[in-house]
């Protein structure tokens, strides 16, 4: 099972890990960290020195309630970092988090690799053709509605018989238009309550009748904080805790701020399957 990024092969038989750099002043757990280009460049090579494949920008908050960002103001955070990342670390394998179609386009040009879309397309009736047309990986997202909306619609008959249903629909859209390396991500905190979290992970296997590699992102959230009546910083042991179950019930990417136990928790588990 590999993906293409920049005319290399990536290998997800063996579970690769992202390390999550956020510009935005209000992520929920490291929001305003990194306003300045050395903390960057020395966050951004922590990571990699710690393991980390990919390298996942974003310059929108999707935590709950987020405020708007405008594309032009998106793109002015954007595209400058990925720049310095670029110019500095060049074999960094760069993935976008946007939703905006415009934003994807200019940052695979600027040296992206990439795209990690939370809507699967659903919030730019152009995403999918610009991916298709930029040859490049897409991660694909499940969420209802708009960070700001999305807690208000977590109705479901069966969450993981939606959740197939969905991805099957997201993943023949993009198939039909000449996207090859697709990756899913089910999106825990998106338009789900505490439960459907929990229900979620527990069947998340079921998930890998798409045939497709799937990204686990669980870092720090609200599904681990609130459960254990703590906070984001305090949630590392949780996160480290979840992950080991995603692994386990198929993961091949894991989305994290905390490289270094994430790539312990994928060594220790491959070790179990030697």
């Amino acid at each position: 099972m590999t993906i293409n990024c920049k005319g290399k092969l990536i290998d997800l038989t063996t579970p690769k890990v992202m390390g999550i750099l956020n510009l935005t002043p209000d992520s929920f757990f490291d929001g305003g960290k990194y306003t300045n280009e050395n903390a960057i460049l020395n966050q951004v090579e922590k990571m990699l020195t710690d393991g980390a494949t990919f390298i996942d920008v974003g310059a929108y908050s999707s935590r709950p309630g987020a405020d708007f960002v405008s594309e032009t103001e998106e793109l002015q955070r954007l595209l400058p970092i990925i720049a310095l990342i670029d110019k500095k670390f060049p074999e960094t394998l760069i993935s976008v988090d946007t939703f905006r179609a415009e934003v994807a386009k200019q940052s695979i040009e600027t040296g992206a690799a990439i795209i990690n879309d939370i809507s699967a397309g659903k919030l730019d009736d152009n995403m999918l053709k610009t991916v298709a047309n930029l040859q490049v990986p897409y991660i694909m997202m499940h969420m209802r509605g708009t960070p700001q909306t999305m807690q208000q619609l977590t109705n479901y008959d069966d969450i993981v018989k939606d959740l197939i249903f969905y991805f099957s629909e997201r993943i023949q859209a993009a198939h039909n238009l000449g996207i090859t390396d697709v990756i899913i991500d089910p999106g825990f905190g998106f338009a789900k309550t505490l439960e459907q979290n929990y229900k979620l992970l527990n069947n998340l296997e079921l998930l890998n009748i798409t045939e497709k590699p799937m990204l686990v992102g669980v870092s720090r959230k609200s599904m681990i904080y609130k459960l254990l009546q703590t906070t984001p910083q305090n949630a590392l042991n949780g996160t480290t805790v979840l992950n080991t179950i995603g692994l386990q019930k198929g993961a091949s990417i894991l989305r994290v701020h905390d490289v270094k136990e994430a790539v312990e928790t994928v060594k220790l588990i491959q070790n179990l399957n030697c």
